[in-house]
């Protein structure tokens, strides 16, 4: 039997190693678990194609690395390189015409043409305070804003892009496609008020602080939240999957990085029945379906901008891309998809060949699915990229069930680990000040299932360990990250 320490973590996704590293740099003895044989969760990078072709398995761009809280704290931008590009997304549509979110609100907004000043409007205030922004988007929805103003703009905003009155003030195609690309990330039906508040946080941060590239890929972020709890004496043990409390008993604290569906079945014998039954009833997305391309060049975006964006939208109009998000909520695989695409190795020369590039895309699908949807993204980049197709020299594909074969907590295929419905939000996986902490003594669940949800943030970790810190070692003063 291993030894006792005063905190065993379970699951090293970006949230549990968020947990290990505060718990450690506490000065508490951290051991953390991981079942696979790295370290990661969504944020790994791997040869996935070809050897020398570094693919992002899960998360690629990290609009959260410069505004979450907790990388702030931890001073990520001086431990790793990140690449900013100038251009934070773009959204092609047919014709060769795009739309450009440039970090510059301004240029952004003079490339709008006659939606610009509507563009300005909208997202100048959020931009200009970027920083609140994430705050208020990265706290649990039950406490008080701590930048009321802000939190009332936002709000507002919410209101409108949330409801049917999403158009009023838009009069061309470029400007509503370019927040429906963004909202679309939450996959879900469009308009809701939690898309639209996913569209305009994301989109804060495009214009506010970039949309930042590791360098070296996502694992470049996991590399960094692993050597420092390590430098501070916590331990990593992996390809150790822990099946029941009773294998980490010996721990004062026990933080787990697991969705709640394998919270209950992992404790399903130290948890109350209603409980257990509030967990059952946590509701689980739509899905992924994730493909990585290796190219024999750079794609070629008919708009030539789209060729500087670090991450690209593609599916059409915002009419095309919520129908296509509706045709996936009623459970049906969309003929017209909606795909997510990010070019790494535009911004990172260290992920391919000389020469070579990297492609990072995904398309939204049923729960469960085990479509591979390879053609399906191809044939619509090929859409708006004619003669991508005669660039791949090779593809590796995951379906939404090889999704969560690959990590449990994508339960069918959801990468946000639960539906981000604003119920689910607020009550996430329980209406509660504290959701961190289970009924069970000394056990916390600090998965992205637990406030503030999906992204990778390490909030989540963070949150829970400072509450374990105060309520189980009597710590109330979080301790310093910074380097």
């Amino acid at each position: 039997m291993p030894s006792a320490v005063d905190v065993a973590v379970v699951g090293a996704g970006p949230n549990g190693l968020a947990a290990a590293v505060t718990m450690a740099r506490a000065g508490l003895s951290v051991r953390l678990y991981e079942r696979n044989a790295t370290i990661g969760g969504g944020a790994r990078t791997a040869e996935s194609t070809l050897p020398g072709f570094w693919h992002d398995v899960c998360s690629a761009v990290h609009p959260m690395a410069l505004a979450s809280g907790f990388f702030r704290q931890f001073q990520l931008s001086q431990r790793i390189g990140l690449v900013v590009p100038e251009v934070s997304y773009g959204h092609p549509l047919d014709g060769g015409r795009a739309g450009i979110a440039y970090r510059d609100l301004e240029r952004t907004a003079q490339g709008l043409g006659v939606d610009g000043d509507a563009w300005r409007r909208l997202m100048g205030p959020l931009a200009r305070a970027a920083d609140q922004v994430a705050q208020f988007a990265g706290s649990p929805l039950l406490r008080i804003p701590a930048h009321p103003v802000t939190a009332a703009r936002f709000g507002l905003r919410s209101l409108e892009q949330g409801s049917p009155l999403w158009n009023l003030r838009f009069r061309g195609d470029e400007a509503p496609a370019m927040l429906t690309g963004v909202a679309a990330h939450s996959i879900r039906p469009m308009p809701s008020l939690s898309t639209a508040g996913a569209a305009l946080s994301l989109g804060a941060y495009a214009h506010g602080r970039g949309w930042p590239v590791p360098v070296g890929g996502s694992q470049s972020i996991v590399d960094a939240l692993a050597a420092d709890l390590v430098a501070h004496g916590g331990e990593i043990v992996t390809d150790a999957p822990i099946e029941h409390l009773d294998e980490v008993r010996a721990a004062r604290a026990v933080m787990l990085d697991v969705a709640p569906k394998n919270l209950a079945r992992i404790a399903h014998d130290r948890l109350p029945a209603g409980y257990l039954a509030a967990l059952r009833r946590f509701r689980y997305g739509n899905a992924a379906s994730k493909v990585d391309f290796a190219l024999s060049g750079p794609v070629p975006w008919q708009n030539e901008e789209l060729r500087r964006a670090g991450t690209v939208h593609v599916g059409g109009t915002r009419v095309a891309i919520a129908a296509s998000e509706a045709t996936v909520a009623s459970g049906r695989h969309s003929d017209d998809p909606y795909v997510l695409v990010a070019q790494p190795s535009t911004f990172d020369d260290t992920r391919a060949p000389q020469g070579s590039h990297v492609l990072w895309a995904y398309t939204h699908v049923p729960r469960d699915s085990d479509v591979d949807q390879t053609e399906a993204i191809t044939r619509q980049i090929e859409r708006f990229a004619p003669g991508f197709r005669d660039l791949v020299l090779a593809s590796s594909s995951r379906t939404a069930r090889d999704l969560e074969n690959y990590d449990p907590n994508y339960i069918g295929g959801d990468i946000a680990s639960g539906t981000a419905s604003l119920w689910q939000l607020a009550a996430r996986p329980v209406l509660s000040l504290n959701p961190w902490a289970t009924p069970a003594a000394g056990v916390y669940l600090c998965s992205s299932s637990t406030p503030p949800g999906p992204g990778v943030h390490g909030l989540a970790g963070w949150y829970a360990a400072r509450r374990a810190l105060s309520a189980e070692f009597g710590i109330a003063v979080p301790p310093s990250l910074a380097v």
